[in-house]
């Protein structure tokens, strides 16, 4: 049985250069694997190459090292602060998110080149007091969503559309009448490979196949 093709990531098809690479800084539990995908599959359908600490498949290296060696060579990023509030019996909020997006604020400051900039988009719930326990944070507009998928892909493609880097712009509401089909896709990568252990360049290559099928 012939065995597929591999493709690495950062090489070829899936060569990450700055300007058009897009790191996601989210969670990735089931619970918001649905907005995940869907801020993944948006990039890709914008032309641009989503970047992640998942990417180098490698667990030798710590997930602090992973996370800056992909935001720092991306030019773009996103970060969604949804979950930062008290969660289970000690109401821990996870502040992940917006220690990454502390690091993004740093790396835009590192560059001297203007048109090189580090540029993110900060996503929040509506209502979400993130300006109150984060309050260096009020100056900034963030994009806030219903927490729902219909409500997050036009704010993630009006960001992406906007930026000097943009080389497509699908309708958002093409993009939602794609999701399903890469959703579908998504699940079968799962089966074939365990939901863990999906290389991040075959997830990114079968959103481009759906995103090619459907948005041209």
């Amino acid at each position: 049985m012939p065995q597929e093709e591999r493709h690495h990531f950062g090489t070829g098809e899936l060569q990450a250069e700055a300007a058009q690479s897009v790191f996601i800084n989210c969670p990735y539990d089931e619970e918001f694997s649905a907005k995940f995908d869907a801020i993944l599959f948006t990039v890709v359908a914008c032309g641009f190459l989503p970047r992640s600490a998942l990417e180098s498949g490698t667990v030798a290296d710590s997930r602090m090292d992973r996370i800056t060696r992909a935001m720092f060579s991306s030019k773009h990023s996103i970060h969604d602060l949804s979950r930062c509030k008290g969660e289970g019996s000690e109401l821990l909020a996870r502040f992940n998110m917006p220690l990454e997006l502390g690091i993004a604020m740093a790396r835009r400051h590192s560059e001297p080149d203007a048109n090189a900039k580090h540029d993110w988009l900060m996503l929040v719930p509506e209502e979400h007091p993130y300006a109150r326990f984060i309050s260096d944070l009020a100056g900034f507009d963030a994009s806030r969503y219903d927490g729902r998928v219909e409500t997050l892909v036009p704010k993630v493609v009006s960001w992406l559309a906007s930026r000097r880097d943009a080389v497509r712009t699908p309708r958002p509401r093409k993009v939602l009448e794609a999701l399903p089909t890469f959703a579908a896709q998504r699940r079968a990568l799962n089966e074939d490979w365990g939901a863990d252990n999906v290389p991040w360049g075959d997830t990114i290559l079968t959103a481009r196949q759906v995103a090619e099928q459907l948005l041209s």
